[in-house]
């Protein structure tokens, strides 16, 4: 789809912003498909956030991609307004296209699964995995309230489990998953000992910087298949362009390689 007669405009929002990827991905696939047009980092603070995604429509912007920590509050926000914005979560995609693309033989519905955190990603994480087929959920947080409201809401496979028990969930598991922080650069390594996890089960983690973080290093030298962050960030990409611009940009493997070698 051509857009000969203006600059095409995109973004992420969030609060900081600047360490954020995206414009490197998204900024390719202008240049990618010919399109005159920029993708920006967007630094919000929380209290402006909805003036900011209200300016996006009269500024000409096609839309943005919202991250922590503004991603539940940019929902209520858009639901809540005229119709001028709309929103969808497209972590949930990003999420399964990256797992099958990097382990075509993976099957949701293989064992039990088990999902550590609560918050956004956790969300899109165990609402995928629920669409495509799993069986057992096993939902462990911190804050056991908060895992209870997602078991709640989504109902199905997912099991509230207490953070104590943190060790034991593994037991049995065909897949673990990280959608904690934890791990993160700057941040602590995710307390748990896999000493429990089968030597067949995957593991995976949402976080991309560190490409590995200290959860899959321990994972990988045990002897599991791992999978970090960055295929969910590259996927994600690919459903918003289809809503901007009616096209759906490829995952190649140049553009891979490019964002791993700034990380």
């Amino acid at each position: 789809m051509a857009h000969p007669d203006r600059f095409l405009l995109a973004g992420v929002m969030g609060w900081p912003v600047m360490h954020s990827r995206s414009p490197m991905l998204h900024n390719y696939w202008f240049k990618q498909h010919g399109l005159a047009g920029s993708y920006v980092p967007l630094a919000i603070r929380p209290e402006h956030l909805t003036a900011a995604l209200r300016g996006l429509h009269p500024l000409g912007f096609a839309g943005v991609n919202v991250t922590i920590p503004h991603k539940q509050e940019a929902m209520k926000i858009v639901n809540e307004h005229d119709g001028s914005l709309t929103g969808t979560n497209n972590d949930c995609y990003g999420f399964i296209h990256a797992v099958r693309q990097e382990h075509p033989g993976w099957r949701p519905d293989a064992g039990p699964i088990v999902v550590i955190g609560a918050g956004g990603g956790s969300r899109a994480v165990c609402y995928g995995l629920a669409q495509e087929g799993a069986k057992e959920i096993r939902l462990v947080n911190r804050t056991l309230a908060r895992a209870k409201a997602i078991a709640g809401e989504f109902r199905g496979p997912i099991k509230a489990l207490p953070w104590e028990q943190r060790h034991d969930a593994l037991e049995g598991a065909a897949m673990v998953v990280n959608t904690t922080s934890q791990g993160m650069v700057g941040n602590p390594a995710l307390d748990i000992t896999l000493d429990k996890l089968p030597q067949g089960a995957l593991a995976a983690d949402i976080i991309y910087i560190p490409l590995e973080t200290p959860f899959l290093a321990a994972a990988r030298k045990r002897g599991n298949r791992t999978i970090n962050g960055l295929g969910m960030l590259l996927n994600q990409g690919r459903p918003a362009w289809k809503a901007w611009f009616g096209i759906e940009p490829e995952v190649t493997v140049e553009l891979r390689a490019m964002v791993e070698r700034t990380i």
